[in-house]
């Protein structure tokens, strides 16, 4: 049975495109805001040297990446309000083609059970505002690479793509409550 949660929107795209300060700017605002997943696998695999993280064990990080998108649509579907998911369980499709990852057909299966709103912010590569970090480590040329790929995994499972401006993070804030507001 196919589970959809209209009130989470996903907010995705390039890595270093301003997801999480837009996200954050968000939280301030209000709004309840989906954690990202990888960030947290990342974090908490460097605190024991663990090996599932994407430069050591691709597969074995890509299955707790999904875990806990799962436990965070489950546990922030029935919020009241419009939820900001810091990615989607369909990011982790596109990572699976990415790296030609063996058996993710349930990466498939888990993005077609788990429906957020129809509607997808996806920021773009803005090289103006990239950096790396302890945890995005991959670089710019990565950045751009996987947008596309990202993108075309979102159409293909049915969601209205609708870019992020490259714009102060208030008016960026300002152009997500509008389109939330008609969505």
């Amino acid at each position: 049975m196919i589970h959809h949660a209209d009130n989470l929107f996903i907010v995705t795209g390039a890595p270093g495109a301003g997801k999480t300060t837009l996200l954050d700017a968000a939280a301030g605002d209000g709004f309840q805001v989906g954690k990202e997943a990888a960030r947290a696998v990342i974090q908490s695999q460097a605190a024991i040297d663990g090996p599932a993280v994407q430069w050591r064990h691709p597969a074995m990080f890509a299955e707790l990446m999904l875990d806990r998108d799962i436990q965070n649509w489950q546990s922030l579907r029935d919020h009241a309000g419009p939820v900001l998911c810091d990615r989607g369980i369909p990011d982790l499709v596109a990572f699976g083609r990415m790296l030609a990852l063996p058996d993710t057909g349930h990466f498939s299966r888990a993005a077609t059970l788990y429906r957020y709103n129809p509607t997808v912010f996806f920021a773009p590569p803005w090289r103006d505002i990239y950096t790396d970090d302890a945890e995005r480590t991959e670089g710019w040329d990565h950045a751009q690479r996987i947008y596309g790929p990202m993108r075309d995994v979102y159409v293909e499972l049915g969601y209205r793509v609708v870019e992020l401006p490259r714009a102060p993070v208030a008016e960026r804030l300002a152009f997500v409550k509008d389109a939330i507001t008609h969505a």
